[in-house]
């Protein structure tokens, strides 16, 4: 490592990794910029009367933006802070595997409450088979990016506090992109359903010892049952 390196790892602030948090938050919410304006320009109707092409059309879209954020926000936070969110990390305990499967089951639970059924079952039944695969392909780009103001928002509140066994992630993406549902679902039940789901998320990022690829499976399992 060169001294330029050190210098510049030094200058890496708490702040730093929070903006790259924040900006992964603006990006999920570049979704409503496509339903508000871009899609009713294009289709010349809003979201309640699109068509099932209009609405593939829509998620291709966002999942290319939300993708293209996703690449940049990780190029910036290794080329730019020395992070490497594919660092290898230490081997996940029998304890800690247990406590996500616990974590995973909790999940289920309330989300099965919630929708009178599993979710994944309920949204194929009323999607059909083509809507359900790329609603799932948008799902998987969204966990990408929530995934990210968990790592991010972790990072900067270490740096603050000094401190790494409480998921400050998992608070940051609560308040963030869970209670942001109340918006984009109209629905406080929901709002506050992503809010814990968040800080469970966040849990689990941390239990799997900060190792993202196994982090980015479990969220999605979370998110998608």
């Amino acid at each position: 490592m060169t001294k330029i390196d050190v210098v510049e790892i030094k200058k890496v602030s708490g702040l730093s990794f929070f903006l790259l948090a924040l900006c992964a938050f603006a990006g999920v919410a570049t979704e409503m910029i496509h339903v508000l304006f871009t899609m009713p320009v294009i289709f010349g109707a809003s979201g309640d009367d699109w068509t099932t092409a209009q609405t593939i059309i829509h998620w291709i879209i966002t999942c290319i933006t939300w993708g293209f954020i996703t690449f940049v926000l990780v190029r910036v936070a290794d080329r730019k802070f020395q992070f490497d969110l594919f660092a290898k990390s230490d081997k996940v305990k029998l304890w800690q595997w247990i406590t996500v499967v616990i974590g995973v089951v909790f999940t289920l639970a309330v989300s099965y409450n919630n929708w009178n059924g599993f979710k994944i079952v309920m949204e194929y039944h009323n999607n059909g088979w083509l809507l359900f695969i790329f609603q799932y392909i948008y799902y998987l780009v969204e966990t990408a990016l929530f995934t990210l103001i968990i790592v991010f928002g972790q990072k900067a509140f270490e740096i603050w506090f000094k401190k790494e066994n409480f998921p400050y992630g998992g608070v940051l993406v609560a308040l963030t992109w869970g209670l942001a549902h109340v918006l984009t679902k109209g629905s406080l039940q929901i709002g506050l359903f992503g809010a814990l789901s968040g800080f469970l998320f966040g849990t689990a990022y941390l239990l799997v010892n900060r190792d993202i690829k196994k982090t980015f499976v479990i969220l999605f399992i979370m998110f998608i049952i």
